[in-house]
């Protein structure tokens, strides 16, 4: 129904001087799409308080509302050129009042939590970028062909933006670290099979994906497949999913992701995860579910490591620690990280399992082949644990789709359906086996991903492999000169 708008918004982009890649018309197409929405939304609500015989208290002033400024319409309901802004005229109203006026909204808000401050937050970290009024005139009447009416509306809308951010991993500017491949983050719900009632948090939320495909999970009536009460529906929409998101980009798509999924007023939040003390983690700012893949590759500076009671650079290490604190005790997480966690010997690597064994049920560990990240040339794993009870076995399943992954062949559903299965009972396989607590060498309480069921031969690996491998590794040299020449 949707899917031509989009190619036709993108071309329109595409021609913008002020646009130059997916990221750019990911980014400018969400601020319009969050208009265009919030306009529909408050016209709904309108409606139902006069049906109600009550008066709606507009969020939108009059004449900073899309129906005014983007999509001004004849009584007949046509489309009204005559008084519709274009050109020079356009672009100056968006960059000097319209967004300006958005802005101030974070300042009048009484809370982050409201549909308010979102708006404000958003249009404080997002520019306008497209430098022709009539390149923004075009998009902003396709735009108004969208409507975010009914849920199979929404759920094209959700779907199309999708594709968008899986795109922005080909764009370049680090624009993969925002999606990671849903049929991956299913089976890890499927696993962890969150319930109505719980909370879910994602402290490095990127486009959102997980706590995304967390609501339709629920929304569907979870494991059990059953219809939802409407105070349960109150539920999943006000209580259960929160966010924090570090990167203004990713945080403005988390909301729009969100949105577009069913959730009208996202608890995300704009900040540092890691900038948080974990002793400042108290029972009031715990979840039941963790569902995160965390960066990893990065290094944080002195004063951030000063947070975390096991000091490490390592971004992906600091983040495992803040949510094993931010899970209740009994809480669940499914956690994506680098496979040599599993094996490194330095002291802060060593120190970290050996909380996870001792503290945690490290159940079960999934292995991911190569390039189940596209763009991403290290391996992966990824840990569910629960918090409050000790490890005494670990399952060790090692993906195996029997084909590369790549572009064109990505992870599918059907690759993990036997790992779904077979996780439910720790059941072994060719693929699958357990190691014992008393097996570790509680000296280095190593975790590598060692296959008893297969030879010991090193296999002969894809020469495509071992060049993005190789190609990784330069640049994380790149990075580390860079960072010894910035301190030289």
């Amino acid at each position: 129904m949707f899917e031509q708008t989009f190619k036709n918004i993108d071309d329109i982009l595409h021609k913008d001087a002020g646009c130059s890649s997916e990221l750019d018309y990911t980014e400018q197409t969400s601020w319009m799409l969050f208009l265009k929405y919030l306009d529909d939304l408050e016209f709904a609500k309108s409606q139902e308080a006069e049906l109600m015989m009550e008066e709606y208290k507009y969020i939108i002033d009059e004449e900073h509302r899309w129906s005014s400024w983007a999509a001004p319409k004849t009584a007949s309901g046509e489309f009204d050129h005559d008084n519709a802004l274009t050109g020079d005229d356009l672009i100056d109203y968006v960059d000097q009042e319209l967004f300006p006026y958005l802005k101030s909204f974070k300042q009048r808000a009484d809370n982050p939590n409201t549909i308010e401050y979102k708006i404000g937050e958003i249009f404080g970290e997002i520019k306008n970028k497209i430098q022709s009024g009539y390149s923004l005139r075009d998009a902003l009447e396709k735009v108004d062909e969208l409507r975010f009416r009914s849920q199979e509306e929404k759920h094209e809308l959700s779907h199309l933006y999708e594709v968008k951010i899986k795109n922005m991993g080909n764009a370049g500017r680090n624009g993969g670290e925002y999606y990671t491949p849903r049929p991956l983050v299913r089976a890890m719900i499927d696993v962890v099979q969150p319930q109505i009632g719980e909370t879910i948090y994602d402290g490095a939320a990127g486009s959102a994906g997980f706590l995304c495909e967390a609501y339709d999970y629920l929304r569907q009536g979870g494991a059990e497949k059953r219809k939802l009460k409407t105070e349960e529906l109150k539920i999943l929409q006000e209580r259960t999913f929160y966010a924090k998101e570090k990167k203004s980009l990713a945080y403005v798509i988390a909301i729009m992701n969100m949105i577009l999924h069913g959730i009208e007023a996202p608890n995300v939040i704009h900040t540092n995860t890691l900038a948080e003390n974990l002793q400042d983690i108290t029972p009031k700012n715990q979840y039941s579910i963790c569902l995160v893949n965390p960066p990893f590759g990065g290094k944080e500076r002195k004063e951030v490591q000063q947070n975390f009671p096991i000091k490490t650079g390592e971004t992906a290490f600091l983040f495992l620690q803040h949510f094993m604190k931010s899970l209740k005790p009994g809480g669940r997480a499914a956690v994506v990280i680098k496979n040599t966690f599993l094996s490194n010997t330095d002291n802060a690597s060593i120190a970290l399992r050996k909380e996870l064994i001792e503290n945690f049920n490290l159940h079960t560990v999934l292995d991911l082949p190569a390039k189940t990240f596209l763009g991403a040339g290290v391996k992966t794993v990824v840990l569910f644990f629960t918090k409050g009870e000790p490890t005494q076995s670990t399952w060790f399943y090692q993906l195996d789709p029997g084909r590369n992954l790549g572009k064109t062949n990505p992870l599918n559903d059907d690759d993990l359906k036997e790992f779904i299965e077979l996780q439910k009972n720790s059941d072994d396989s060719d693929k699958s086996w357990s190691i014992s607590f008393e097996k570790l060498n509680q000296a280095t309480w190593d975790l590598s991903v060692q296959n008893p069921n297969t030879d010991e031969k090193t296999p002969i690996r894809d020469p495509s492999e071992i060049i993005d491998e190789i190609i990784a590794l330069d640049k994380e040299s790149q990075k580390t000169l860079q960072r010894i020449m910035e301190v030289v």
